[in-house]
């Protein structure tokens, strides 16, 4: 070997092995040690080395039966109430923020409001603020006592009643699709923006003087020229539909609201760290947490697929 390619193969092992050692320790070991505990029973609390149990904690996830929902129901296992409560987010911030969003961005390029620019920094304003601080504001929007309840009673004429969404396993995630409709819209109205301005805004121009609207407009031009950006959004979505946890955690507040609106996260810190009886059950939060990069996975790839079928790998 040439002395000039030693020098190249140093050059580029000296680039590649810090980022690779970084990668292996850091995102590659936790998720083969995440893989690996959950086919064991490891307990820090036991005091004994983990011992292989096959897939035992995986079928124990998916059949347990549960009673803290709806005491009176005790067949419908707890993983799928909040598998339940997870779709739902994963719904609202798919069919919620991704085109409330692309609308305002839309209407925000195309200069049909005035003082674009306050608009623009005021939806997107809730991003410079805590999660926990929103979740317990709006928790405070949705009490007992709280603004929303007491509209709900001077509308139905009776001031005795008591509305609180929360406690109805029904309708306790109308206040959270709410709140994180209000939370992330704006972060996908920026992503959008930023592609609009990279249109050619001839584009629009002749579509205008040919006798379009904005209606044709959004629709026949827009749309197809964003597809690829949609897409993304939407497996941005997704993965932090699922993994999403201190919104939801602050807002349900304690007791009974929480078990309502429990999503996966929530039931793997609950059942797996936060368990009085039997705490710090390693194996069984590795368990969830991995059915949970399962559902996303599969969720990603039917959003690809589902892509791939209208065509938003062309080039535009």
């Amino acid at each position: 070997m040439k002395k000039s390619d030693k020098r190249e193969l140093i050059t580029f092992l000296g680039f590649i092995i810090p980022g690779l050692l970084i990668y292996l320790f850091i995102i590659a070991y936790p998720i083969c040690y995440s893989v690996f505990l959950s086919f064991t029973d490891y307990n820090p609390n036991a005091g004994k080395s983990p011992n292989f149990v096959g897939f035992a904690n995986y079928v124990k996830v998916l059949t347990m039966n549960k009673g803290l929902v709806d005491p009176t129901d005790l067949h419908t296992p707890e993983f799928f109430h909040a598998f339940k409560n997870n779709m739902i987010v994963v719904a609202v911030s798919v069919f919620g923020q991704i085109p409330i969003g692309f609308i305002l961005a839309f209407i925000l390029y195309r200069k049909q409001v005035k003082a674009a620019n306050f608009f623009q920094a005021m939806v997107f304003l809730p991003q410079f603020l805590s999660t926990i601080v929103i979740g317990i504001m709006w928790r405070m929007l949705f009490m007992v006592n709280g603004p929303v309840a007491r509209l709900m009673q001077y509308f139905s004429g009776n001031p005795d009643a008591q509305f609180t969404m929360m406690m109805d396993v029904n309708k306790c995630m109308i206040p959270i699709g709410i709140a994180l409709i209000w939370m992330y819209t704006g972060f996908y109205m920026i992503i959008f923006l930023a592609n609009l301005q990279k249109i050619n805004e001839s584009m629009f121009e002749a579509a205008k003087i040919d006798g379009a609207s904005e209606f044709q407009i959004f629709f026949k031009i827009t749309i197809p020229l964003l597809a690829s950006s949609i897409l993304t959004s939407c497996i941005l979505a997704i993965a932090g539909s699922l993994k999403g946890f201190s919104l939801i955690f602050s807002l349900a507040g304690e007791g009974k609201p929480r078990i309502n609106s429990e999503v996966l996260p929530i039931f793997m810190y609950r059942v797996a760290f936060n368990n009085a009886r039997d705490p710090m059950r390693f194996s069984y939060g590795a368990t969830i947490s991995n059915l949970v990069v399962l559902i996303s996975i599969l969720l990603i790839l039917f959003s690809n697929w589902v892509g791939k079928k209208l065509g938003t790998d062309e080039e535009y």
